[in-house]
C-alpha cells in the first residue's frame, strides 16, 4: 500500500509566530518575504526566513515563501532576486500567482500555484500542471465532488484551505478594492471592501436592506471534514491567517494537529509529513479565538447561510445579556449579568444592542455577577454580551506550550569488545555511539539495568529517547555521566544525519530542475485560439509571451493596468438572494425591481445573478 503524507500548513506573520506554529505541530509554514506577498503588511527579511527554515527543518517541516502578487514589468528582476535569496535561505517552495515568473529564470525550487490563479475547474488544474507546478492551491469554494474531479485528472499535490477568513469573491478575481480605493487585492493591498457596510437598493432606489455587511462571510472551519478531504485527494491542509497574532496560530494549529493525527491513527495509508509528536500543553478551543462565526462553505455541494451577520468583526464567545446597570458615568461602567459562564478580570467584552451596534471594554473587576470596567461606555440593559478576549485562556496559551519531540528507540549492546548504543528515530534516522571505558560488572544486575534505562530514557534536545532492548554477556555498571554523554552525543548525531538526508533530497530535486520549470505545456498549444481578458491578471511582457506561446489568440492587460469601463469586480459563490430567502432555484421567487445595486459612500455597484452557474456577480 502506498502511504500518503498529509501536511498541516500554517501561516507565519513573522519568525516568532512561525516558530510557535512548528512547536504546536505544523508540518509546514508559508511566510512572506520583503515584498510581493499577497498580504503587504506581513513582510519579512530573508534573514528571518532563513532562521525559521533552519528551525523547521530540524523536525522535517518545510517553509514556503509567498511571492504571489501579480508583477509589473519593472518588478520582475527584483522578484527573481528574492526568489534566489529564498532558495539560498532554505525555502522549500515558492507560492506564485504571476505566470511571467515561469519565463524569468527562477532557481531550481518547486513552484506552487497560488489560490489567486483561480483553480476551480479541472481544466485550469490540468493547465497549471502542464506548466510544471508541483502543487495546486485550490479555490475555497469547491465541493468534495469538484475536488475529486480535479484529483482524477491531475497527479500533483493538492492543497485546500481548512480554516480562517473567507474572501467573498473567488481569489484572484476580485477587483473591488482597486475600483474603490486604487489598491489591488492582486498586489497585496486589499482594503477589504467586502467587510464594509452596504445598502441593498432596487432599480427605483428603494432601500431593501440598510447599512449591513452584506458581503462579509463567516470564517471557514473544516474540522469535521478532514477525513473527507484527505480521501478526496487533498495532501496539504492550509490555515489562513498571515495577519493573525501568535495566540490565534497556537490555538488553531494545535486543534488541527489533534484532528489530523486522530484521522491518521485510525486510517491505514496515511502519515504525517514531518517528525515529532506533541506532549502536554494547553487544550485548544477554536471558539475562543477570533472568528466571525463558522461555516464549512460549499464542501457538501449545498448552500448554507454564509454571511457573517450584523457585523464583519469577531465578537467572540456568547456570555449572556446585560441585566441591571449600576453605574455608567464618571468613566466607569458597572453592570449585573446572569450566566453560567464566569467573566474574569482582564477579559475583553463586546456589547451588541438592539440596533446591532457594537461596543467593547476591558473588564477591571468582577464580584460574583457584578462586572466593572474603567471605561466611559454607555450600555443599555438587555444588550447581548460576548467575550472576545479570554484572559485566562490567553495566559494558558502563553504559559502552557506543548513540547514537540521526536521519538527515538535505543538498543544497548554490551559485549567483550565494547559497548555500543544504537538509536533509531521515528522518522528513520539512525545513529550509533560507543561508550568507551573500563566498567565493572554489576553486583546487582537488576539495579544496573534500571540505571541504564533511567538515564537513557530522557529527553535531549528535540528527542525523546526510550530503551527498547539491552543485550549483554555480563551486565556492566555504567556511571551516570557516561550514559548522559551517550544520550547527548546520539542527539547530535541524529541532527547531523537528519540534515545530511535533507541536503541529499535537495540535491536530487535540483537535478530534476536543472533546466528550470521546463514549461512542459508550451509545445502542446493548450490555449489554442482562446481569448483572455483582464481576469487573466497579465501585467508584464513575460506573462503575455507565455500565454501567446501556449496558443492564445489574444491577451488583454490586467485590470490594474487598464481597467475596462464596466467589469466584473467580483464573481462569488455566495449569493445575496439566497441569503435573503428569495433564490429562484429554491422556488422562492419574489418579484423585485431589478437590477439590484449595492451602495456604499455614494457609489453604486450593479448585481448580476448567474443562476445557471449558481454565482453572483458584482459589476463596476
Amino acid at each position: 500500500m502506498q502511504i500518503r503524507e498529509l501536511e498541516l500548513l500554517a501561516p507565519a506573520k513573522n519568525r516568532d509566530i512561525g516558530t510557535a506554529a512548528i512547536n504546536c505541530g505544523a508540518d509546514a509554514l508559508y511566510i512572506a518575504g520583503p515584498s510581493f506577498g499577497a498580504r503587504e503588511a506581513a513582510g519579512n527579511p530573508i534573514s528571518e526566513i532563513e532562521t525559521l527554515a533552519t528551525y523547521a527543518h530540524r523536525f522535517g517541516a518545510k517553509v514556503y515563501m509567498t511571492l504571489n502578487t501579480i508583477l509589473f514589468q519593472n518588478e520582475l528582476e527584483e522578484a527573481v532576486r528574492l526568489s534566489r535569496q529564498a532558495y539560498e535561505a532554505g525555502c522549500d517552495a515558492l507560492i506564485i500567482q504571476d505566470m511571467g515568473l515561469l519565463k524569468a529564470g527562477l532557481p531550481p525550487i518547486p513552484l506552487f500555484a497560488s489560490t489567486q490563479t483561480n483553480i476551480r475547474t479541472a481544466k485550469q488544474a490540468m493547465f497549471l500542471e502542464s506548466l510544471g507546478f508541483k502543487r495546486l492551491i485550490l479555490a475555497r469554494e469547491l465541493s468534495l465532488t469538484q475536488i475529486e474531479e480535479i484529483r482524477a485528472c491531475t497527479s500533483i499535490e493538492l492543497e485546500s484551505f481548512i480554516h480562517g477568513a473567507l474572501c467573498v469573491s473567488y481569489s484572484g478575481q476580485c477587483y473591488l478594492s482597486t475600483k474603490v480605493a486604487g489598491r489591488s487585492a492582486n498586489r497585496g493591498v486589499c482594503v477589504q471592501a467586502c467587510r464594509s457596510l452596504y445598502n441593498l437598493v432596487d432599480n427605483s432606489g428603494n432601500v431593501l436592506v440598510r447599512d449591513k455587511a452584506l458581503l462579509s462571510l463567516k470564517d471557514l472551519n473544516m474540522g469535521d471534514h478532514i477525513e473527507e478531504l484527505a480521501k478526496a485527494g487533498i495532501s496539504s491542509f492550509k490555515i489562513e491567517g498571515r495577519l493573525k497574532n501568535i495566540s490565534y496560530i497556537k490555538n488553531v494549529v494545535k486543534y488541527y494537529r489533534t484532528v489530523i493525527d486522530r484521522f491518521i491513527s485510525s486510517e491505514d495509508g496515511y502519515k504525517r509529513s514531518s517528525g515529532g509528536k506533541l506532549y502536554g500543553g494547553f487544550t485548544p478551543r477554536t471558539e475562543m479565538t477570533f472568528n466571525r462565526g463558522y461555516t464549512d462553505l460549499f464542501i457538501s455541494g449545498k448552500r448554507g447561510n454564509w454571511q457573517s451577520g450584523e457585523i464583519a468583526r469577531s465578537v467572540g464567545e456568547y456570555i449572556g445579556r446585560v441585566g441591571k446597570i449600576i453605574e455608567a458615568k464618571n468613566g466607569n461602567l458597572t453592570f449585573m449579568y446572569n450566566s453560567d459562564i464566569k467573566i474574569q478580570n482582564g477579559d475583553g467584552l463586546c456589547f451588541i444592542n438592539s440596533k446591532g451596534k457594537v461596543a467593547g471594554v476591558r473588564v477591571s473587576s468582577v464580584n460574583d455577577n457584578i462586572v466593572s470596567a474603567n471605561e466611559p461606555l454607555a450600555v443599555s440593559g438587555g444588550s447581548q454580551i460576548y467575550r472576545n478576549f479570554n484572559h485566562v485562556f490567553e495566559k494558558e496559551l502563553e504559559q502552557n506550550m506543548p513540547k514537540r519531540l521526536i521519538g527515538v528507540d535505543m538498543k544497548l549492546i554490551s559485549k567483550e569488545e565494547g559497548t555500543v548504543v544504537i538509536a533509531q528515530s521515528e522518522d528513520d534516522c539512525h545513529s550509533e555511539y560507543i561508550i568507551e571505558g573500563n566498567f565493572e560488572v554489576a553486583k546487582n544486575e537488576e539495579l544496573a539495568r534500571q540505571n541504564i534505562i533511567n538515564q537513557l530514557n530522557k529527553t535531549s534536545d528535540i528527542y525523546k529517547f526510550a530503551v527498547t532492548d539491552i543485550e549483554s554477556d555480563k551486565t556492566l555498571f555504567f556511571p551516570v555521566s557516561s550514559l548522559n554523554e551517550a544520550r547527548r552525543a546520539l542527539a547530535e548525531k541524529l541532527n547531523t544525519e537528519r540534515e545530511k538526508r535533507r541536503m541529499e533530497l535537495k540535491s536530487e530535486r535540483e537535478k530534476v530542475f536543472e533546466n528550470g520549470m521546463g514549461l512542459k505545456g508550451t509545445e502542446n498549444k493548450m490555449l489554442d485560439k482562446e481569448r483572455f481578458d483582464y481576469r487573466a491578471n497579465i501585467s508584464n511582457i513575460l506573462a503575455r509571451e507565455l500565454y501567446m506561446d501556449l496558443g492564445a489568440e489574444s491577451v488583454s492587460d490586467a485590470f490594474e493596468l487598464s481597467p475596462p469601463s464596466e467589469a466584473e469586480l467580483m464573481r462569488c459563490k455566495y449569493c445575496i438572494k439566497f441569503e435573503m430567502g428569495i433564490c429562484p432555484k429554491e422556488g422562492t421567487v419574489k418579484h423585485m425591481n431589478e437590477p439590484l445595486f449595492l451602495e456604499n459612500n455614494g457609489k453604486r455597484y450593479r448585481l448580476g445573478f448567474d443562476c445557471k452557474n449558481c454565482e453572483m456577480v458584482i459589476f463596476g
